[in-house]
């Protein structure tokens, strides 16, 4: 099951689970903005495709909630790893 991570792990933009979001088969998750301007679809970390986060139904997400845990990676900006 997906983790549904709630930030950016480049801007550390807050992605409630119904925001749309790119991620790749690592989980992997950043804003559009993020995905499309600094990485052109392409994850920073692995070098997999980003592709749209499918959303989870709002009544599946009392059973099964979104992760709580941030993930920001360490970038001096979004694109430019430390």
């Amino acid at each position: 099951m997906l983790e549904l991570r709630p930030n950016c792990e480049c801007c550390d933009t807050d992605l409630p689970p119904a925001a749309e979001a790119r991620i790749c088969s690592f989980e992997c998750t950043f804003c559009p903005d993020c995905a499309d301007a600094h990485f052109h679809g392409v994850c920073p970390n692995c070098g997999g495709e980003l592709v749209q986060r499918p959303v989870r139904p709002a009544e599946k997400l009392v059973n099964n909630p979104a992760s709580p845990k941030r993930i920001v990676l360490p970038h001096d900006g979004c694109g430019t790893r430390r």
